[in-house]
């Protein structure tokens, strides 16, 4: 993409995604959330357009009683690319970039491990801003009844602690420690 293009796919992303990220039923997966996203990468000097455009598509279907939220963001914003006349090479690595957020598969590329990083930074902020976070998401699953909301936030938060490392690149490594502090008090709340 050349700067001009570049600038405006982004600017039309934005404007694109914005009514997705602003649906009811959103505490934590909104537009605020992208932009933490875009600074968490913009801060670490990795930011590029593939991940800036990822940023703005992985969570634009959000359903948190469905399974394929990924799947079905990366479906509907690669097609959105492609009436913007992306070429099939930045379709395919927005598409991997959207798919490596399921955080269930290992990633393939340091773009995809920057991206997941960025994507799970949260995780590693100060308690106030973790905390909420932590609010946002129980909002989001207010649905679930509250004994079924623990036992399932409380798997979530375990599979995180029971990791070997949280963060994949030097950029995020530093959230670490902190990461694991705010995991645990998340998980002595739940019990």
């Amino acid at each position: 993409m050349t700067g001009t293009h570049e600038r405006a796919l982004l600017t039309a992303a934005e404007v694109f995604a914005g009514p997705f990220y602003a649906e009811p039923g959103r505490a934590y997966h909104t537009g605020a959330h992208v932009r933490a996203l875009l600074d968490a990468l913009e801060g670490r000097g990795v930011w590029t357009p593939a991940l800036a455009l990822a940023a703005w598509g992985h969570d634009l279907i959000y359903d948190p009683r469905a399974a394929d939220n990924e799947v079905r963001s990366a479906d509907v914003f690669g097609d959105w690319l492609g009436t913007q006349g992306a070429s099939g090479e930045l379709q395919a690595e927005v598409r991997a970039l959207i798919l490596a957020t399921r955080h269930t598969v290992p990633v393939h590329t340091g773009a995809e491990a920057l991206f997941v990083d960025a994507d799970l930074s949260v995780l590693g902020a100060d308690p106030e801003a973790f905390d909420a976070y932590d609010r946002a998401i129980r909002v989001e699953y207010a649905h679930v009844p509250g004994g079924a909301y623990r036992a399932g936030r409380a798997a979530v938060l375990r599979g995180f602690l029971n990791r070997e490392r949280l963060y994949l690149t030097p950029e995020f490594a530093k959230l670490e420690g902190q990461a694991r502090v705010n995991l645990a008090r998340a998980l002595a709340r739940l019990s």
